[in-house]
Formats: C-alpha cells, structure tokens, sequence
C-alpha cells in the first residue's frame, strides 16, 4: 500500500485495499460508500472539531438505542434514508399497497390475536374497527397472510414509552387472514405526535428548526409466502401534519378515511360503542420475483 497519501491519491489507495472482497455485491457497496463519503469530506471540508462532533453524535445515536428503541431507525426516517429504501425497493408492480417507513418502535413482538380483537385495551379514546383484506394483483385473496399491526395511543404514546401505564403489547396485534383474504381488529383512534426528542435526533431537529411531528397512522407489516414483505401505515385522513410528516413517510394512497359509522349490529358484533370510526384498507402484496438471489451481500 502506498504512503505519504494526500487528498489525491488517498481514496484510490481505500479502493484499492478492499480489491480482494470475495462477494461482488459487497465489493459493490464498499466501493460506491467510500467514493461518496470521500466526496463528500472533501466537499465539505470539516474541521477536526467538526468531524469529532459527527463521532460523537452517531455515538450517541447508538448508546440510546436499547430493545425498546431504535435511534439509527429514528436517523435515518428523519433524513428522509428510509423512506428512499423503501420506494426503491417496490417499484416492480405499480398496483401493489406503496410501502412506507418502518418506524422506531416495532422492536416488540406483537401479541397474536383473533379476528376482530382488540389491541389497545387499555387505551382512552374514540374507537375504531378497522378491518380489510389482503390480496395479490390480479385481485385473489391471499389466505393465511400474516398482518402485524401496531399503533401508538390517542396520546400519542407507544406502549414502550409508557411502563407502568401501558402494559407491553397494548396497541399491537399479529393477525392471519381468513379464508376470503379479510383481517379485522378494532382500537382507539390513534393521535399525531412527536417522534422523540430527547436524543441525538431531537437536536437535529431542534438545531434546524424543523418540528418532530407525525400525523395520526397505524403501522402495518404484512407478510405471506410468494411475496413481498410490505411495510407500510395507513394514516387518518385530515390528521395534523399529514402534509409535513416529520419522516416522510406520507403518501395520498395510503391516507384513509375514518368514518363514522351508527350501525349497531356491526357495532354489537365487534364490541363497540356507537357511533364509532370505521376504516376500510385494501393491500395488495407484491409478488417475490422468482430471479431474485436472495441475500446479495454473501454473493
């Protein structure tokens, strides 16, 4: 390896080193991460004070990740990454459900529950029945689909910010499909709210003026064999923020209307007061591209 390396000749030198990478995948992606975070030092021309400040910030973002929170998730929707990851990786089929960012706090594992059931009983607030089906392209249903659905309380709060008042699965169900493709479950009306601030990406924020809010979602990953693993939310229709999502994530199809709904045999059905707020979502799974290699890093 060569020495006395200045800015010229000093990035070919870091390609260079890793010419031996066995998987053409990951020599790929070392090559373009080094030559852009290259460009992008010399671009911008930090100084010592500078750079040791960046150290110390993605530091920081990992020492307040724990199990029940993920800051680097939290960084990257902030910055707009996640939700890029996301478009790229589902433009094969125009019709299927547009994904959307997977958020912080999916880091618990959602309790499996019945068609129909609750899961956010200890949650004050409107309540909601929100129930649809899970189909492919070309409209068949997709049985024994698994929908995993989780959704922060109507003040705001995700059961994991909230120990001693929200017991851990409160505001999250894992569903299956039946034999028509249908999912239902019912909750309360979820509010808008802050992502957290009280960590590396709070200061961000702080330092560029910009506000933490998200408008009123709830999160669905939906999963079945022979396709796509789709994330995505669904987000109340004229909730706050919904035009300034603080990570992005908002698209005009994913914004769904909650309704309100007086029919008492539904609501006797299903548990619930009348009137109250009824959502209908349709999603449609991207079929697996059977070409797909699977995990292109080990290539």
């Amino acid at each position: 390896m060569a020495t006395d390396l200045g800015p010229e000749t000093l990035t070919a030198a870091v390609l260079d080193s890793f010419a031996a990478t066995p998987g053409p995948r990951l020599a790929e992606i070392l090559a373009s991460l080094v030559t852009h975070l290259h460009s992008f030092v010399s671009d911008v021309h930090p100084t010592i004070e500078e750079w040791n400040f960046a150290v110390d910030f993605l530091t920081a973002t990992g020492q307040m990740s724990d199990e029940s929170r993920q800051e680097f998730i939290l960084l990257s929707d902030v910055l707009g990454v996640s939700m890029l990851v996301e478009t790229l990786n589902h433009q094969e089929t125009p019709d299927a459900t547009d994904p959307t960012v997977l958020g912080p706090f999916h880091v618990v594992e959602s309790p499996r529950r019945e068609f129909g059931a609750e899961i956010s009983a200890e949650s004050a607030g409107d309540r909601c029945l929100v129930h649809g089906t899970v189909t492919a392209p070309d409209g068949r249903a997709i049985v024994g689909a698994t929908v995993d659905v989780w959704q922060a309380n109507a003040e705001g709060f995700y059961d994991v910010q909230q120990p001693g008042k929200q017991s851990i699965g409160n505001g999250r169900g894992l569903f299956t499909t039946d034999s028509e493709g249908r999912f239902a479950f019912t909750s309360v009306v979820p509010s808008y709210y802050p992502i957290p601030i009280d960590g590396p990406v709070g200061r961000l924020l702080a330092a560029t003026n910009r506000h933490p809010n998200r408008p009123a979602h709830i999160h669905f990953l939906v999963m079945a064999d022979g396709y796509t693993d789709l994330t995505t939310h669904i987000f109340v229709a004229g909730s706050p923020y919904i035009d300034s999502d603080a990570v992005f994530a908002v698209r005009e199809s994913l914004v769904t209307q909650f309704v309100p709904n007086a029919a008492r045999e539904l609501a006797e059905r299903f548990g619930l007061p009348t009137p109250f707020a009824d959502a209908t979502v349709g999603i449609v799974l991207e079929p697996l591209d059977p070409l797909d290699p699977g995990d292109r890093l080990e290539e």
